[in-house]
């Protein structure tokens, strides 16, 4: 019998039976059964065994359930869709303020750095006075008593030796030769008997320091303050009869609520609020925030007409809530004007104010309140620096232009202190901490920089006094390096001249053999060198003598080759000739006409007269040639302070380095 066989591709009842795919609308909860039915009220398609647990809920084809549903989801897509480019820009709006706050924290973080760098200045500028004070009267209390030891040792010492000389005489016979001798020492005995001696101290051993710093210290303990608030605008409110009812003519009150994310009150104050009236035609009505410092503030602002207006009030440039505000500004005699106690501090505070819009503390900035700081403003200056004068209205003064911020760019000037200018039309800075002089031209326009900060032969470490000379050489003092350098009119270094003789050369000047003078502050004299760096004279020792200096400044030269020193810590200006020897003196410690506090800048125009910088007293004084005081250079505008080096440009103008607002200044002056 033969074997049955099965082709590969033939049927038999034998062969295996595969499952069927299981349908895309089986049912979920019941195996083997088709949904074709939709529960509306569940939201599940059903089969006939899910019909009894849904007897009494509405029901649909699950055609038209399963479309209804895609529709429905279709719609919460787009719904979420839409919010991606809210989100999107939310986004950057806090990226941004992100960045704000970090290049906010890097600005103060300068600003602190500075501040205090400023004030260690001050106080190493301090230190020195008072070191410099007690070397003075050390000296000069040391020189009494050395004097007096001087005198009483040689006295002891005569009067020691004609005693022994007299002694060995007495003790020879005595005989006709003996006798001139004998005379002799009788006479010097005599003499020393009367002879004056000084053996009551002629001076006391006193030297005390008063040092009064718990002042001071309290001070610095709460110098600077990190001023913000968490307030943000989406939480903020106003409120308050501005936003009701407003009156022509009559101050109207807003108070607003600063809130924090979660919406809790804040409790600070110093947040930075705008507020604008609009009126129809765009224009802006004037106000005043006025800052409570506990969170909340009062706008007051009057209305001119009536009409429709328009009140945005924003925190940190974004709208509060409900902001921009709709008003309407009715006449007195339309509405009975109801007096609250609100509305009586309102009207007080707007008596009481100059109207100026936004701005809190009765400060007058339109739309800002403050604890806004912007780079570059003016801060008030510190309890420990110098005052400088304040004016309510704006003054005509002498000021043509003045060149300069802090920095170290082109332009930009740290702590900048010599100042010369060229016969051909240029003004040459001693950029001190940039280590480098800058140029320009008589206008104010930057023409040149030279200068690479080190302490070899060419480079600079602290540039203090710079001069022209007629060669078109410029002359540098580097005060750290100690020496003197020369480059040419390119800024190309050439040579250098007083090295291991100069200690803390500050100014420069050139005389009319072409000599180049320079004033040692550190050593307190004056040096006078050949341009090859050969030492011609020098002259000046520490006091308070007539020939010597304590802290010594600038120079200038006059017509008659005579050198002008402005003697710092002594507070007078001197004039020598080339041989040391002392022409004229004047000045006093003081704020009167004619008086300095510490003298720095000096020059001399055409015809004698002397024109000083005053330091302390942060003006500008003219003297004729004799001393005799003249005027001031009017700089009440814009005031100096600290002013260093100054010179008298081609065309006559005065230039001064106003060190402490890190710029120069031109002004005018009539010879």
């Amino acid at each position: 019998m033969e074997a049955h066989q099965h082709s590969p591709d033939s049927s038999s009842e034998e062969c295996t039976v595969l499952e069927a795919a299981p349908s895309k609308n089986a049912c979920l909860q019941h195996a083997g059964k088709v949904a074709d039915l939709y529960c509306s009220g569940c939201e599940c398609a059903l089969c006939e065994d899910c019909l009894p647990a849904h007897n009494d809920h509405p029901k649909v084809a699950l055609s038209q359930g399963l479309e209804q549903r895609r529709n429905r989801l279709q719609e919460r897509l787009g719904a979420v869709q839409k919010r991606l480019p809210q989100i999107s820009d939310a986004l950057s709006f806090v990226k941004e303020i992100l960045q704000q706050l970090t290049n906010q924290r890097a600005s103060i973080e300068e600003d602190i750095q500075s501040s205090f760098e400023d004030l260690h200045k001050q106080l190493d500028v301090r230190k020195s006075v008072l070191l410099m004070e007690l070397e003075v009267t050390f000296g000069l209390k040391q020189k009494v008593l050395q004097a007096q030891i001087d005198n009483l040792t040689r006295g002891d010492g005569d009067i020691t030796a004609t005693c022994t000389q007299t002694e060995e005489a007495l003790a020879e016979e005595a005989s006709v030769a003996t006798l001139e001798v004998e005379h002799e020492l009788e006479e010097r005995l005599k003499g020393l008997a009367i002879l004056r001696m000084p053996c009551q101290p002629e001076e006391n051993d006193q030297l005390d320091l008063v040092m009064e710093t718990d002042g001071l210290r309290k001070s610095i303990h709460n110098l600077g303050t990190i001023v913000t608030t968490s307030a943000v605008a989406s939480q903020s409110e106003a409120m308050g009869n501005g936003l009701e009812q407003c009156i022509v003519g009559h101050p109207a009150s807003v108070t607003i609520v600063t809130r924090d994310k979660s919406g809790g009150a804040c409790k600070s104050g110093n947040a930075i609020l705008s507020a604008e009236v609009f009126t129809p035609d765009g224009s802006i009505v004037d106000g005043e925030i006025v800052d409570h410092k506990n969170g909340t503030y009062e706008f007051v602002y009057t209305v001119p007409k009536e009409g429709d207006f328009s009140l945005a009030l924003r925190l940190y440039d974004q709208h509060i809530k409900g902001s921009p505000f709709k008003l309407t500004i009715t006449k007195a005699s339309e509405v009975e004007v109801e007096v609250s106690p609100s509305t009586t501090t309102a009207t007080n505070s707007a008596a009481n104010a100059t109207p100026s819009t936004g701005s809190s503390d009765g400060t007058k900035r339109r739309g800002k309140s403050p604890g806004q700081k912007k780079k570059g403003s003016k801060r008030a200056s510190s309890a420990l620096g110098t005052p400088r004068r304040k004016t309510q209205n704006p003054i005509e003064d002498d000021l043509i232009f003045k060149i300069g911020t802090k920095g170290r760019n082109k332009g930009e000037f740290t702590n900048l202190q010599g100042v010369a200018a060229s016969s051909t039309g240029r003004i040459l800075i001693a950029d001190s901490n940039n280590q480098c002089v800058q140029i320009f031209s008589n206008e104010g326009e930057f023409k040149s920089r030279f200068g690479v900060r080190g302490r070899s032969p060419g480079q600079l470490q602290r540039p203090t006094g710079v001069a022209v000379h007629p060669s078109g050489d410029i002359i540098i003092a580097d005060y750290d390096n100690k020496w003197v350098s020369i480059f040419t009119c390119e800024g190309k270094f050439k040579a250098k001249l007083g090295s291991g003789r100069l200690m803390g050369p500050k100014g420069v000047s050139v005389d009319q053999n072409g000599h180049v003078i320079v004033v040692d502050n550190k050593a307190c004299t004056v040096f006078i060198f050949q341009l090859t760096g050969k030492l011609i004279a020098k002259f000046g020792s520490r006091g308070t003598g007539d020939k010597q200096f304590a802290g010594p400044h600038f120079a200038a030269v006059n017509k008659n080759n005579e050198i002008i020193v402005t003697d710092f810590h002594n507070h007078s200006v001197k004039v020598f000739t080339t041989e040391g020897e002392l022409v004229l003196k004047f000045g006093s410690n003081g704020e009167g006409n004619g008086q300095f506090n510490a003298p720095t800048g000096v020059a001399v125009d055409v015809n004698g007269n002397i024109i000083v910088a005053d330091w302390g007293n942060s003006r500008i004084q003219v003297f004729d040639g004799s001393g005799s005081f003249l005027s001031y250079i009017n700089t009440s505008a814009d005031p100096l302070y600290g002013p260093q080096g100054l010179a008298l440009t081609s065309d006559g103008h005065v230039v001064v380095a106003d060190s402490g607002n890190h710029c120069f200044k031109v002004y005018r002056y009539l010879q």
